[in-house]
């Protein structure tokens, strides 16, 4: 597995830490603000290892030497044959002020000067990584979603990861599953706990679940539902969510709710990642 670097540099407020969060997301190692004086073991034991196979190098001048060895160190790296793209991040002196409005941070170059000072001479001191950059995006324009997206589409990171989607049946004398996102009662429907035949067994079996799932009012339901999580599933994953909980409730969680996400998930399957749990299958026999 051959190490490639990427190493993402550029103006205090410009965005960095969103790039290291969203390539985290997509599998990078990440490395924040490391001395420089480490990077270069840290490529040769990575690089020998083979367990890493994407790292990313986030360094500016928080770091005082990047400034003076980051030209020298991305020479040394292109040079010892390791495939390195610089990145660098960008903004108008607006939106950096506006953005270190809004956080309360002190810029890393303020040493009583002001903040536009400091601005200014940290985009002059970045000049010459700059002028090395392979790619140089200005974020003024950009929101945190925005600039997720870029990274996914961008710096080889396309393949992103589906949204886990996770779908629990519980039952309501049990209270809510905290970790739900979205909640459907499915109260309404028949109840196999009043068939004598059907009443100690669960929604996992067929019998069970075509009697809870076999009306008219039942199969409209089923398809409104998977058409609505149909549309809400890429709507949070372009959002940049990652893990989605939909509780599917009845009165005591063994039959309806049960039968329901079983037939949810078998519905949306070929288009959504799911992951079923049935968490009160085996507490009570009412449902």
């Amino acid at each position: 597995m051959a190490l490639s670097v990427l190493l993402v540099t550029g103006q205090s407020g410009s965005g960095k830490s969103t790039v290291v969060r969203a390539l985290e997301d997509h599998g990078w190692y990440c490395v924040d603000n490391m001395p420089v004086g480490l990077v270069d073991e840290l490529v040769t034991v990575l690089a020998r290892d083979g367990a890493v196979e994407r790292l990313a190098l986030v360094m500016d001048v928080r770091e005082r030497k990047f400034v003076q060895e980051g030209p020298r160190l991305v020479a040394r790296l292109r040079a010892g044959g390791i495939p390195l793209r610089v990145f660098y991040l960008d903004a108008k002196e607006e939106a950096l002020i506006r953005r270190y409005s809004e956080t309360r941070r002190r810029h890393p170059l303020d040493d009583g000067c002001g903040l536009l000072a400091a601005i200014a001479h940290e985009r002059e001191t970045l000049a010459p990584l700059r002028e090395l950059a392979d790619d140089t995006l200005d974020t003024t324009s950009m929101s945190p979603h925005d600039l997720r997206t870029f990274i996914a589409t961008r710096l080889g990171t396309a393949e992103r990861e589906m949204l886990r989607v996770a779908m629990v049946s519980f039952g309501f004398k049990y209270g809510l599953p905290l970790e739900a996102d979205i909640v459907l009662d499915v109260r309404f429907l028949p109840n196999p706990y009043f068939e004598p035949s059907l009443r100690d067994r669960t929604g996992l079996e067929a019998d069970v679940a075509r009697y809870a799932l076999g009306s008219p009012e039942a199969q409209d339901f089923l398809a409104r539902a998977a058409s609505f999580l149909g549309f809400l599933v890429p709507q949070y994953q372009r959002e940049g969510k990652r893990y989605l909980t939909v509780a599917v409730g009845c009165t005591g969680g063994r039959h309806r709710s049960v039968a329901v996400v079983r037939e949810l998930a078998s519905r949306l399957a070929p288009t959504v990642a799911i992951d079923t749990r049935h968490r009160d299958i085996e507490v009570g026999v009412r449902s």
